[in-house]
């Protein structure tokens, strides 16, 4: 039982391995992010849970990492935020990621008066660190105005890869 009572660390002790405030800690436990249990009072993090915890860390969690992951296999992803920055910086993550791809990146745009107009989505495309009228200019970024029915949006798509760009993909 005392050898059981020796794998569980307090929140100094892990606060003190992992180089991070004790309130980093206490908020990745209310948050479940770190596996603990609280004990009366106090939050107590088993030592092998903290190792697989950092394990788990070592790999790049990076928005761009992510969506990376996402486009080796399954081949989609799909963002809903009523956050519109957050939206801008997803938008540039992906495809960021499809541009090193070498892929054909299309965004569709919804007419629709307070949404963003394509010149609104370069801006913030730039400001999120993908050069938006470069890759237009090489024919690799479209901006396609969504006017009709989200079903025609297949026909489109299946346009785009039938035109190609070599190994590239369309995202």
């Amino acid at each position: 039982m005392a050898e059981r009572l020796e794998e569980l660390l307090g929140v100094e002790e892990v606060t003190e391995y992992l180089g991070v405030g004790q309130v980093t800690v206490y908020r990745w436990c209310r948050e479940g992010s770190l596996p603990c249990l609280k004990i009366g009072r106090r939050w107590r993090v088993r030592r092998e849970a903290l190792g697989e915890f950092v394990r788990k860390s070592e790999r790049s969690e990076t928005l761009t990492g992510r969506l990376r992951a996402f486009l080796e296999v399954p081949d989609n992803v799909m963002a809903i935020s009523q956050d519109r920055d957050l939206m801008h910086r997803m938008d540039a993550a992906f495809f960021r990621v499809g541009e090193l791809r070498d892929g054909t990146l299309v965004k569709y745009l919804r007419e629709v008066e307070g949404m963003p107009t394509a010149e609104e989505f370069r801006a913030e495309f730039g400001r999120n660190g993908l050069e938006a009228r470069r890759l237009e200019a090489e024919g690799r970024l479209r901006f396609v105005s969504e006017r009709g029915k989200p079903s025609e949006r297949i026909r489109e798509v299946e346009q785009l890869v039938d035109e190609g760009r070599g190994d590239g993909r369309s995202v």
